[in-house]
């Protein structure tokens, strides 16, 4: 019985599972099974509640813990043993990101997890800002005892990372795979410090020929480097890449401006068995890269291209021969209009499907590229963000509702021509363009059925009129037949309208109603009330992040209905939320037990004094954002 209860909640998200779990003893037992226990994550702030929450832990079967706000204080090294104590022996996942800790405080938690896969002490440079960290042979021989099956390390944003506290921790670490780097200082030429070529065991900074060295060592098991924001340069990546035996898998250079298409020829030449690329903001690629990528990374699976201006449309036609690509990053390539990707979706020789699309910035994407992109992609796609892409319209949803249903995500953020029409996937009757009067046009043309659909210009837009608003007798048509709402998007956890100001109560209230949606931002539209708010919380039940910031109409009496509903709420955002008041904050401290950030920032009505007895109210906020509450002045004097 209970393995059938167990399968039953494999299909559930994990909230829901929780809720599950109430039920009874066996669907508790069921919900504590080893394969969902895998996907969790548990995050503690370093305070005296987390000692409590770590020894409840220890009796179950946990493998992923995130701890903040450690110190170099004797309290934080208490929770560190309580984490070795508890739950050491199982742990498989540990994140001290950020934190002040000490060596000792390391040294009290590291000897005791001999099934960590991955530790990330990314930023906590007081670990090594002495430069002792694990100097002493016994301390070296627990810890890589220890840690000797760690696979995934993350040294990122180090400003005191050094040859010999890299080189200590990592023999430790015999059986590394995945190593990042990402913000260090690495010193490519010489030492500042003496004028000189850095050696193997600096002191001071981290250097290039020690980087080398170690990847000769570990070229047969590594398999996943991210220099990114190294300021890597082209002499150095050619040195680093054709290691003999080095076969990376991914690899990420992001932000390093410097290299350029000539220097990413040796990358090709000697990692041809990349999957995961990441070039995001190396400003000095062109379509070359593109081009070159296309003909040598047959295995290519995800390729982040996002910042990098130069790049055009003229090398995404062959990248669709990848079989193996799933994710393709553009974002703010202000070049790209997305024509020659539809073209290599068309050709005979395409391979690839797609599930993940990003054009967040793309300004030249239109309804004609969206459409046919729609059509080729299909529900295959799950991931698709058109963030201040200002030229789509209605026409553009209504493709992505008819042939996207198994998207995921959908940012829509600053697309300012969507409107309730497009939504709702009804066509707006006008004088020029009726739905039951054909214009005499050369063309073929957009229907609300979409029928006859292909690559072809969208009808005239009449921008000269001002759009029709959505009345009762439309609503009555949109409940009586089915068009391509966005409702057709069953499986959607994440939306962001964004910005889209044409958008009213009309259409929220009818179409938000996804019972998988988690993210929601409704930000900067100014016409919703609180009809819309009360809708969404009723048919968006768990929703975790909720962006209602500049959304002047929505009122007290609105929240305090919508509080009820939203029980599972982490992240709330009201700032610029005029008619919002202290009553509201009373509501969510009562309501919402499970917020951990909250944002008021310039709402008049809100005082200081109900932000604090919030804070006293609920222990798990972790951020509030008070700028200019209660009625602040906002003008400065210089």
């Amino acid at each position: 019985m209970e393995q059938v209860i167990t399968y039953i909640l494999s299909f559930l998200q994990g909230p829901d599972r929780k809720e599950a779990s109430l039920v009874c003893k066996i669907w508790y037992l069921a919900s504590q099974d080893w394969q969902f226990k895998k996907k969790l994550t548990y995050r503690f702030p370093a305070s005296s509640v987390s000692l409590d929450g770590i020894r409840c832990l220890g009796r179950y079967p946990c493998y992923s813990v995130a701890i903040s706000h450690l110190d170099s204080s004797s309290f934080s090294k208490a929770i560190l043993q309580q984490v070795a104590l508890h739950l050491g022996p199982r742990l498989e996942s540990l994140s001290l990101r950020g934190s002040s800790i000490t060596e000792s405080s390391f040294l009290a938690v590291a000897p005791h997890l001999p099934a960590l896969r991955r530790l990330d002490l990314s930023r906590c440079d007081s670990l090594f800002m002495s430069g002792t960290l694990l100097s002493k042979e016994e301390s070296r021989q627990a810890v890589g005892a220890a840690l000797e099956n760690l696979e995934e390390l993350d040294l990122s944003s180090l400003r005191f990372l050094s040859d010999l506290t890299f080189n200590r921790l990592t023999g430790c670490l015999p059986n590394l795979r995945r190593l990042s780097l990402a913000g260090c200082h690495i010193t490519f030429q010489i030492d500042p410090y003496r004028g000189s070529s850095a050696g193997y065991n600096s002191t001071a900074m981290l250097s290039l020929k020690n980087l080398h060295r170690f990847l000769s060592e570990r070229a047969p098991s590594l398999k996943g480097l991210n220099l990114g924001r190294t300021g890597m340069t082209p002499e150095a990546l050619r040195s680093l890449v054709d290691v003999r035996g080095l076969c990376l898998e991914e690899l990420t250079l992001q932000g390093c401006k410097e290299l350029t298409d000539q220097a990413m020829a040796a990358l090709w030449k000697w990692q041809p068995d990349l999957k995961t690329l990441d070039l995001s903001f190396c400003t000095e690629l062109s379509d070359k890269t593109l081009l070159a990528i296309s003909s040598n990374l047959k295995e290519l699976q995800c390729l982040n291209l996002a910042k990098n201006r130069r790049i055009t449309d003229s090398g995404l036609l062959d990248l669709m021969e990848l079989k193996c690509l799933q994710s393709l990053d553009f974002s703010e390539c202000s070049n790209v209009s997305g024509g020659e990707l539809v073209k290599g979706l068309c050709s005979p020789v395409a391979q690839a499907r797609l599930v993940s699309l990003s054009f967040n910035s793309c300004t030249l994407i239109t309804d004609l590229t969206m459409f046919s992109l729609a059509q080729l992609l299909g529900p295959s796609l799950r991931v698709l963000d058109l963030t201040s892409c200002l030229y789509l319209t209605d026409l553009s949803v209504r493709a992505i509702a008819t042939y996207l249903p198994g998207l995921v995500v959908l940012r829509l953020g600053w697309c300012k021509e969507i409107s309730d029409w497009g939504l709702l996937g009804l066509e707006e009757p006008t004088k020029e363009c009726k739905p039951d009067k054909e214009k005499d046009d050369k063309g073929p043309k957009f229907s609300c059925n979409f029928g006859n659909m292909g690559f072809f210009s969208p009808p005239k837009k009449y921008l000269e009129e001002k759009p029709r608003r959505v009345t009762k007798q439309d609503l009555v048509e949109f409940r009586e037949r089915e068009g391509a709402s966005l409702l057709a998007l069953r499986d959607l956890q994440e939306l962001n309208l964004t910005a889209c100001t044409k958008l009213t109560d009309a259409s929220i209230t009818q179409v938000l109603r996804f019972q998988d949606l988690r993210t929601l931002s409704l930000s900067t539209l100014s016409e919703i009330t609180d009809s819309s708010l009360v809708s969404v919380a009723s048919h968006c039940r768990g929703l975790t992040r909720l962006n209602l910031s500049h959304c002047p109409k929505l009122t007290d009496h609105g929240l305090s209905i919508a509080a009820r509903s939203l029980h599972r709420l982490q992240h709330l955002q009201l700032s610029c939320c005029d008619k919002i008041t202290d009553r509201s904050l009373a509501l969510l401290a009562e309501e919402c037990k499970a917020l951990k950030s909250l944002d008021v920032s310039m709402c008049k009505e809100v005082s200081m004094a109900a932000v604090k007895l919030l804070q006293s109210q609920l222990p798990s906020l972790e951020s509030i954002h008070t700028i200019f509450v209660g009625g602040a002045d906002l003008s400065f004097t210089l």
